[in-house]
């Protein structure tokens, strides 16, 4: 399945910034394969002495914003089981700052986290790979969203886009 076949109704507005990263013709299970190795390639070229930077003091170090790119995908792995099982229920919203706030990121290495990211990423690979076609388009309700699971495949890879922009532009 293709970004380019999700249809309104799928994803909130606020998504669509992470979705719209993606090119039209992104499969989701190979687009997640590809991701994958890019985003691992990108976390392995950062220099030992920038993974405790931040860019202003009140800002996440790049520990941090690691760290929520992994919990951000866990939480979206959650939403996305949920919703293929057809359960119903309105999922809530979480807090990022708090959950970075009560990470222990500071505590880690950037090779931790990216030995985490992977393997969380490989999880979603094989929970996307595993959903129907039927299952991935049920519709479930996230803070408030209606979504799909196909659209949250989409949306864990534009967010890691939408943060290693981040990465580049103010951190490196």
């Amino acid at each position: 399945m293709k970004k380019s076949q999700l249809t309104n109704g799928e994803f909130g507005e606020f998504y669509a910034g992470y979705i719209n990263r993606l090119d039209d013709e992104t499969e989701l299970v190979q687009g997640l394969n590809k991701n994958t190795a890019e985003m691992l390639e990108f976390f392995r070229s950062i220099p030992a002495n920038k993974w405790s930077h931040r860019y202003q003091p009140e800002k996440w170090s790049l520990l941090e914003m690691v760290q929520h790119i992994i919990d951000s995908e866990r939480i979206f792995q959650y939403r996305a089981l949920c919703f293929a099982r057809n359960d119903q229920n309105s999922l809530p919203g979480f807090d990022h700052d708090l959950f970075v706030l009560n990470s222990g990121a500071e505590n880690r290495t950037g090779e931790e986290l990216i030995d985490e990211f992977e393997a969380v990423r490989k999880s979603s690979n094989i929970l996307f790979q595993s959903f129907s076609e039927k299952m991935l388009k049920i519709i479930g309700n996230m803070n408030d969203v209606n979504t799909s699971p196909r659209a949250i495949g989409f949306i864990i890879q534009g967010h890691a886009l939408h943060h290693r922009e981040i990465i580049q532009n103010r951190y490196l």
